[in-house]
């Protein structure tokens, strides 16, 4: 459980008490709702790592998108609605080499404009002669990025990095090294899903 969860939850609780307390336990219900749907967003539930020369999905939810950016690179686009889990991960084991956020829009983090113009933090891992980049990107209702990191920082495969609060975007950029695993309409676990592996 993130503690941002907790605390959320803690407050509406109070809040739908003093309600209930105030005027009816009805009008009080709403707020305890919430509190229950909090503590369920801002779950983290253990993963099992793969193990060998793969990339794991950064995020839960669902492949929106594989595009070629470039010759040199390929992009995984995952959506993830308000029900999934949030917590970030890093694709693969390195050291951090970069970390730039830039401000944007929040459009529907689903559409294809929201790679290139919603507000994002784009983090750069290299490790084991490969480099893999991934974005948090924040969507509609999600207008808060969360990264724990810092450049210089190693990370193991499916190590927590953060999370994007209600609803985002994550995308991976892998260079032709990698063979993609994933197509459109899948759905991937953070950490634990296979998204790509290393060509011999």
């Amino acid at each position: 459980m993130v503690l941002d969860g907790i605390y959320y939850a803690l407050a509406l609780t109070a809040g739908g008490a003093v309600v209930a307390y105030v005027t009816s336990p009805w009008y009080g219900l709403p707020l305890f709702i919430l509190a229950l749907f909090c503590l369920y967003f801002f779950r983290d539930p253990e993963r099992g790592i793969p193990a060998g020369p793969v990339a794991v999905s950064p995020a839960d939810g669902k492949v929106v998108a594989v595009k070629t950016e470039s010759p040199t690179v390929t992009r995984i686009s995952i959506f993830l609605n308000v029900f999934d889990v949030h917590v970030n991960r890093t694709p693969i084991p390195g050291r951090i080499t970069g970390v730039r956020y830039h401000k944007g829009q929040f459009l529907v983090a689903s559409k294809e404009e929201a790679s290139s113009q919603n507000e994002m933090n784009t983090v750069t891992v290299e490790g084991d002669g490969t480099r893999v980049t991934f974005k948090q990107i924040a969507g509609l209702i999600a207008r808060r990025i969360v990264f724990n990191k810092k450049v210089g920082d190693t990370v193991a495969a499916g190590e927590r990095i953060g999370m994007i609060k209600f609803g985002s975007r994550v995308d991976v950029e892998l260079g032709p090294e990698w063979e993609i695993l994933v197509k459109p309409g899948v759905r991937v676990s953070g950490g634990s899903s296979v998204i790509a592996r290393r060509r011999s």
